[in-house]
């Protein structure tokens, strides 16, 4: 898979889901944020709604520590691909949710979430891209 949105705004993004109480991320996860976040974790994560219903109950922590593993196994990927900077993490993610300065805690945390994320994406576009063109130089060579 290519990935096409590689300069996502986190702080913006992070505003319009604090003002929507996290119905922004209800739609956003549905066109196409979970495949990309499963594919590059490798694995099916959990669906967004289902972490959003079971949040309710919960006053919204569930949500929070589904998006702080998230964040931790983005950031084990970014380490893995040789991504270095200010990562994402699980302490992260919790800790700017959580005690962070009001209104921008959450805008924070998601920013730093999305600049790993796009990072990510980057590396695995060129990796992608070198790969297909190694398989085409092979492919016509006889």
């Amino acid at each position: 898979m290519r990935f096409k949105h590689t300069n996502r705004k986190g702080f913006l993004l992070g505003f319009i889901d604090f003002f929507t109480a996290g119905l922004f991320f209800l739609v956003y996860m549905q066109l196409g944020l979970q495949d990309e976040l499963d594919e590059i974790l490798g694995r099916k994560t959990q669906r967004y709604y289902i972490a959003y219903l079971l949040g309710i109950p919960t006053l919204f922590i569930y949500t929070l520590v589904w998006m702080a593993r998230i964040a931790e196994e983005l950031r084990g990927k970014a380490l893995e691909l040789g991504i270095e900077g200010q990562l994402t993490s699980f302490r992260h993610m919790f800790g700017w949710n959580v005690f962070g300065v009001l209104f921008f805690g959450p805008m924070i945390a998601t920013q730093r979430f999305f600049d790993t994320l796009n990072k990510v994406e980057v590396v695995l576009n060129e990796q992608g891209s070198l790969e297909s063109a190694a398989s085409a130089k092979g492919e016509w060579q006889v």
